[in-house]
């Protein structure tokens, strides 16, 4: 894997000024159009597997394909599948293996089924990743979903999409992220429930500035510091592992011994036992019948993908790889079953340590757990390590979240501005002895202070659980209708070049769970799912205003 990434950063291209024009974001392919457009001819004759073979002709094929398509990209080709790996390591190991075990043990009927609902959202983020590699492989372009909405459905879908991610999830994820971060030093010490107080508030958008800034100095420098922090996840997991194995071994040869939580050898681990809420209440799985059953688990199924949410965003920076047709898919297909592993062995190693009634109470279950078994010191330790994934996560989403932007503006999508790197301000940044040398920094600095305000605001204005439900919603509203657009697309253009090409049954299955997530987070949270649809009215008023000015103009 290092030779991989030392052959991604051998192959680097140059930052391209070039960016599509007004006629080039008209473009647009009809709805489940049958004949294929000049995209889908470029992807075939860049894409082919022999093509990413060595350094030099590897990349000069993929930048052909995004040259001759998209005008070029914004970013370097400096990447390769060790930074990929990193960055979606960095970003879905987040706060969600820490705070969702307590939320997905009140919903299942024993710790075995637990374990099931971890497995099964890990299997499902690996079935999108999947198909996003399929079409991140075979469709050029930058801005993860949006270049294939537009490419399968048309350029409102593209934006829409793009629109979505810019002013709703993406702000969303950070706002929640920072928000998370600042519960975690409150937790360790003692304070909890008091998230909605201003203080709290301002110190998270502290946190959100301070991640910006950290971005906003260079893509090498965002992509060094990631991977110290993808370092600190995989060490703080292997601590909660590593303090389950001694649990372990310590009462395996001493049955005596009166540590950890001691449930986990003295009952089964897939039986039915009563669950305590954290409202104090008790469900009796047992006296459920099958529909409130289903309701549970799919409710424990929901906090699982918001675990793993983050899976998507290999093909975010996809334009930045060196060679994308080897790259992404080794990237995805590495580091989502790492995560899963990661995810299964920390939450036995929770049902481990704690007690099983203490799982389904707590929202802080690593802190909970290593304060049980090793005292406050090595509990507060614990809450410094969570808020350093945690702060990994953040770095990570913003890095991505400046992309989107950037993407998007390229597209003409949002105002020009927010394409420029290097600088704050309007035009791009050139050197006059040498006006085809790129910028010092290509940091996207005003698509990240888009990002930050926008962040800030949610922070201001919402709250965690809120926010949760309505980046849930906004997200997989798209990543259905993308999987939905790849099955589309086996059928209208069965010769589009694919690098990497799944097996039809994984886009199907994503297809129907991202779907029942959209309707049953929009039966569940009304508010949000309203907010959401008012979101679109006005980007869609936005998007036909805008070609109605394009349209005076050019007349």
């Amino acid at each position: 894997m290092v030779a991989e990434s030392a052959a991604g950063l051998s192959g680097s291209g140059t930052v391209s000024a070039a960016v599509v024009d007004g006629a080039a974001s008209d473009e647009r392919t009809p709805l489940l159009s049958s004949s294929s457009s000049g995209i889908g001819a470029a992807a075939g004759a860049g894409a082919g597997g022999d093509s990413v073979d060595g350094d030099g002709a590897g990349v000069a094929g993929d930048e052909e394909r995004v040259v001759g398509v998209e005008g070029g990209g914004t970013f370097a080709r400096s990447l390769g599948t060790v930074e990929a790996f990193a960055i979606v390591v960095s970003i879905v190991i987040g706060s969600g293996v820490f705070t969702s075990p307590g939320s997905i043990d009140t919903n299942v009927p024993s710790p075995g089924a637990a374990l099931l609902v971890w497995f099964v959202g890990g299997v499902l983020a690996w079935t999108g990743a999947s198909t996003m590699a399929e079409l991140g492989t075979a469709i050029p372009g930058e801005g993860g979903v949006q270049p294939y909405l537009k490419y399968i459905f048309g350029d409102i879908f593209g934006f829409l999409a793009a629109w979505t991610w810019v002013v709703a999830v993406m702000p969303a994820t950070l706002a929640i992220l920072s928000i998370v971060f600042i519960e975690s030093i409150y937790s360790a010490a003692g304070v909890t429930g008091e998230g909605d107080r201003i203080e709290h508030k301002l110190l998270s958008i502290v946190v959100l500035a301070l991640i910006g800034l950290a971005n906003s100095i260079s893509t090498k420098a965002s992509t060094r510091l990631n991977n110290f922090f993808v370092a600190t996840k995989f060490v703080t997991i292997a601590a909660i592992v590593l303090a389950g194995v001694v649990v372990v071994v310590l009462q395996l040869t001493n049955p005596n011994k009166d540590i950890g939580g001691g449930d986990w050898n003295k009952k089964s681990w897939f039986a039915y036992r009563d669950s305590v809420n954290p409202d104090g209440s008790v469900t009796h799985w047992s006296a459920l019948g099958q529909w409130e059953l289903f309701g549970h688990l799919s409710a424990a199924l929901y906090a699982a993908l918001w675990a793993y949410s983050g899976w998507d965003k290999a093909i975010y920076i996809s334009a930045e790889l060196s060679a994308p047709a080897r790259q992404l898919p080794l990237a995805i297909n590495t580091s989502i079953p790492s995560i899963i592993l990661c995810f299964l062995t920390a939450n036995a190693a929770y049902y481990i340590l704690l007690p099983w009634d203490v799982v389904s109470v707590t929202d802080s279950v690593a802190v909970t757990a290593i304060t049980r078994l090793l005292g406050p010191g090595f509990g507060i330790a614990a809450a410094i390590l969570i808020c350093l994934v945690v702060a990994g996560s953040l770095l990570g989403n913003s890095f991505v979240a400046g992309r989107m932007a950037v993407a998007a503006a390229n597209q003409n999508w949002l105002p020009r501005m927010f394409s420029v790197v290097g600088k704050v301000g309007t035009e791009q940044e050139t050197s006059q002895a040498d006006p085809q040398k790129a910028p010092e920094s290509d940091a996207p600095i005003n698509a990240i202070i888009l990002s930050t305000v926008l962040s800030a605001a949610y922070i201001l204005l919402g709250n965690f659980r809120a926010l949760l439900t309505f980046n849930g919603l906004g997200e997989y509203t798209f990543f259905f209708l993308t999987v939905l657009g790849a099955i589309i697309l086996r059928y209208r253009e069965p010769d589009l070049e694919r690098p990497y090409k799944t097996f039809i049954l994984i886009p199907v299955v994503f297809a129907i769970v991202s779907g029942f997530v959209v309707v049953r987070g929009a039966a569940f949270a009304p508010t949000q799912a309203t907010v959401l649809v008012a979101l679109w009215a006005l980007g869609l008023g936005a998007y036909w205003a805008q070609r109605r000015y394009q349209g005076l103009r050019s007349s």
